[in-house]
């Protein structure tokens, strides 16, 4: 999924304060549509889910985890929130988290198809 990050305090209180959100057991996802065709996505993971190792363990794989994932359609500002049980969890359990929350969210975001590689 080919993303711009979202950077900006503003960009992240806009999408917090008009946005819709959903949420699992591993991660919150936040979206609102920003008008124009380009996707854009933020990461945050506070300080309670862990010192900065875990965090960035977490937003890597949710890094990841996009890449499995094709939008249609019209750009969106999307915000993953990692949990505290993120951090005991394994890549596999967030990106089915985070696929799990597209398709609850109703939005066109599609799974690839991806080959598996048979050669590991």
């Amino acid at each position: 999924m080919n993303f711009s990050r979202l950077k900006k305090d503003s960009d992240f209180k806009r999408v917090y304060n008009k946005g819709k959100s959903y949420g699992c057991k591993n991660l919150v996802l936040y979206y609102l549509p920003n008008g124009t065709d380009e996707f854009r996505v933020g990461f945050s993971i506070s300080k309670k889910v862990g010192k900065a190792v875990v965090r960035n363990r977490i937003r890597r794989y949710l890094k990841e985890s996009l890449k499995f994932y094709e939008p249609q359609g019209k750009g969106l500002d999307i915000i993953f929130i990692g949990r505290v049980a993120a951090s005991e969890s394994d890549f596999h359990d967030v990106r089915k988290s985070a696929g799990y929350l597209f398709k609850k969210t109703g939005l066109k975001i599609y799974e690839k198809n991806i080959k598996k590689s048979t050669d590991l």
